[in-house]
């Protein structure tokens, strides 16, 4: 039987299993190398240094979470259902999560800034139309929401047995809620 050649793709797809699986930490030339059934060597071929790999791991991480997402967004509620998608995210891949919330964002100094580079810049205006408020106010209640998702997901990717999905999502509901009265209020102090 002929030798399998091994690809730059299979090693990604491999690394991507692992970290999905067991973690990043866990994305190691020799697991790597098990997984697909050969010797370091290949590995080594494509991948100059560890950094690199993790790198495309973490693209492909990306993109999984992106597809993910999409497919669970109600376009009749797109605010909540984004928040319940990523909270629903940390539960089925707690690792893939935990790769996603923890990679490195580079030239961030602002909450403003991780902002402009976590949402889209039609975001707030979207936000803004669906809930009648001003884009200002629509940008600071999508904030304060993925503040609050984030810390929740990660709460919950990282505890054991888990915390119900009802109580997280009935958690972030309230957080919705009162971010949300507190837009309402703005808008409403500034029409006066």
């Amino acid at each position: 039987m002929p030798k399998q050649r091994i690809t730059k793709e299979m090693v990604v797809d491999a690394a991507f299993g692992i970290a999905r699986s067991s973690g990043m930490e866990q994305v190691l030339v020799k697991n790597i190398a098990d997984r697909l059934g050969c010797s370091v060597q290949p590995i080594y071929s494509y991948c100059q240094n560890m950094d690199g790999l993790r790198h495309d791991v973490t693209e492909q991480v990306s993109r999984f979470i992106q597809e993910y997402i999409a497919a669970r967004i109600d376009p009749e509620d797109l605010f909540r259902s984004t928040g319940n998608a990523y909270i629903q995210l940390a539960k089925e891949e707690p690792n893939l999560f935990k790769i996603f919330i923890l990679r490195q964002r580079g030239g961030i100094s602002s909450l403003d800034g991780l902002y402009q580079s976590e949402a889209g810049s039609h975001v707030a205006d979207f936000i803004a139309e669906q809930m009648q408020i001003s884009v200002p106010e629509a940008r600071r209640l999508h904030l304060h929401m993925l503040i609050y998702t984030i810390g929740l997901g990660t709460i919950f990717s990282v505890t054991t047995p888990g915390i119900s999905v009802d109580e997280i999502f009935a958690q972030q509901e309230s957080a919705y809620e009162a971010f949300l009265k507190q837009a309402l209020e703005e808008r409403d102090c500034e029409a006066e």
